[in-house]
């Protein structure tokens, strides 16, 4: 385990997760552990490293392997630097048949990287991902919390050319959801 004392979270980071936190039985912290997670890599530029892992760890006393687990399972979670706009394109099933690989291949071309890789100037990361739930209007893809369904190469081209997207790292964290006792 790495030393965590230089790991801060800002004040309002922290009663979120205290909030979090409270809502389980002393000895249950560990499942506020996803959620924590969230806020931990909004805080931290988009991506989870070792130190901000064992700082996850330390605050809800667990072992940092159990984040690490947590955190190296699932594909919304980055345990390596992402762009400032993260561009996850579902792949599976109703997406690849609805032309997700052509997004794709779009998205390669137009910004010069490969899937997992982030463009030289650090603004864009394009990420394949499993199924987001959206088979009805598929192909789509995710940039932070929002969805963009029904694409189109054209539709693709917008959300690369708009300057907003790439203003601040795009989270999963939408500013409500944690805040609700």
């Amino acid at each position: 385990m790495t030393d965590t004392t230089d790991i801060k979270f800002s004040d309002e980071s922290m009663a979120l997760i205290n909030n979090l936190i409270k809502r389980y039985p002393e000895g249950k912290h560990k499942s506020a552990l996803l959620p924590v997670l969230h806020i931990a890599q909004a805080e931290f530029d988009g991506w989870l490293s070792v130190p901000v892992m064992d700082k996850v760890a330390d605050i809800l006393n667990i072992q940092p392997i159990e984040v690490y687990e947590v955190a190296s399972f699932y594909s919304m979670y980055n345990l390596k630097p992402v762009g400032k706009c993260l561009i996850e394109v579902c792949r599976t099933s109703s997406c690849w048949l609805r032309g997700a690989n052509d997004i794709v291949a779009h998205i390669e071309k137009r910004l010069g990287i490969k899937d997992g890789e982030t463009t030289a100037d650090g603004k864009f990361t394009l990420k394949t991902v499993e199924c987001l739930g959206s088979c009805g209007t598929a192909p789509m893809l995710q940039i932070g919390e929002q969805f963009y369904e029904n694409l189109t190469l054209e539709k693709v081209d917008e959300l690369i050319n708009n300057p907003q997207l790439v203003a601040k790292h795009s989270t999963y964290l939408d500013h409500t959801t944690f805040r609700k006792n």
